[in-house]
């Protein structure tokens, strides 16, 4: 590959990854990070004239969390955390002097108060703000102590401001595009297990089926935690209720656990064939042709639902009744019966899956 097919590679590779939804959230975010940071020091310094005005700049930058819900919380507690290691430091030093003394009680009840469940998340405010007030000199001149005050609440404000008037974070895709490979990913690997059963497949082959499924369960586990936090970001959004394509989490978790059962059957699937293997069952073709042809068209619906296919019901139900005339042996029928009885599950999936298509696709 000469240097202008790599140059060209890595300008696709980077396209790519910025169309995904969670970076170009995640850029969003530091934008407008940026944005509060910069908008909130000249607030503090242009309009309300406050001297030493670090504390708005840097509340600011600490308020622009993920979720609009998150942003509105955690401002609040920093403002109640910050008004509190005020008043303790000024109690502090009003009671006890400027000292090492006052500054270690101000900073262990202040450590003591961030344990409380309405401030924990900003908890550490209290303890930080006495420390600075303190070792600043500040504790026993109410007007600085104010202007702090004032320069957490201009940054919190701002902060909030920014997060929730320009373009507040709601991340509908970056669930709807995992759980959508994840659905893929089943659909692929069914497609695999039939291709390879109808092939001849080892028990090694087998345990890579089992391995798969473990780790398309890993990634349902992401998104039900990815799906959480688009629960989260949808709260107190303004964005919600402009957008008629936002996402219904209910319905999606719904299909979530479908395609959990989904992946379920298939490794139902492999633990069947792969004590069918061990035991060195011999597969009946009929059978083998039958069902890998039919295991294949569901894996290939599971993946693409705008694939058009045939009644796969029908299919399935037709197989059972020839199947159950051609004096197959007993020792056919517990594995044959299992493997039907997952397909018949997987085709719930499917259905389930061609319902939803509209709303949930891939990146």
């Amino acid at each position: 590959m000469n240097a202008v097919s790599r140059l060209r590679a890595l300008v696709q590779d980077g396209w790519r990854a910025l169309r995904r939804p969670e970076v170009q959230t995640d850029i969003a975010q530091v934008l407008k990070a940026t944005l509060a940071t910069v908008t909130a020091w000249m607030v503090a310094v242009h309009i309300f004239d406050l001297q030493q005005a670090f504390l708005a700049p840097w509340t600011a930058l600490l308020t622009v969390h993920a979720t609009v819900y998150r942003t509105l919380w955690r401002g609040s507690q920093a403002v109640i955390a910050t008004a509190v290691g005020i008043l303790l430091s000024f109690l502090a030093v009003q009671t006890l002097g400027y000292g090492a003394f006052s500054l270690g009680v101000a900073v262990l009840l202040g450590l003591l108060i961030a344990r409380t469940p309405l401030i924990r998340e900003e908890g550490i405010a209290v303890a930080t703000t006495a420390l600075f007030v303190i070792t600043a000199g500040y504790g026993d001149q109410e007007q600085l102590l104010l202007h702090r005050l004032l320069d957490t609440l201009v940054g919190v404000s701002v902060g909030m401001l920014v997060n929730v008037l320009v373009r507040p974070p709601l991340d509908d895709r970056i669930a709807e595009h995992a759980i959508a490979r994840a659905r893929q990913d089943l659909g692929v690997l069914l497609q695999r297990i039939a291709r390879e059963v109808e092939e001849g497949v080892e028990q090694e082959g087998v345990q890579a089926w089992v391995e798969r499924t473990r780790e398309i369960d890993t990634d349902l586990d992401n998104a039900e935690s990815q799906l959480s936090f688009t629960r989260e970001s949808q709260w107190a959004n303004p964005r919600r209720r402009g957008s008629p394509d936002t996402l219904d989490v209910d319905d999606t978790t719904a299909f979530l656990v479908r395609l959990e059962e989904g992946v379920a059957q298939g490794r139902a699937i492999a633990r069947v064939v792969d004590e069918a293997v061990v035991e060195a069952q011999d597969w009946d073709e009929d059978f083998r042709q039958r069902w890998t042809e039919l295991l294949g068209r569901v894996g290939a619906r599971i993946a693409d639902p705008d694939l058009e296919v045939m009644d796969l019901r029908a299919d399935a139900d037709r197989m059972v009744v020839h199947l159950s005339h051609e004096g197959l042996s007993s020792l056919h029928w517990p594995v044959y019966g299992a493997l039907i009885t997952a397909v018949v599950n997987l085709l719930h999936v499917m259905d389930d899956v061609a319902a939803v298509k509209d709303r949930i696709t891939p990146e």
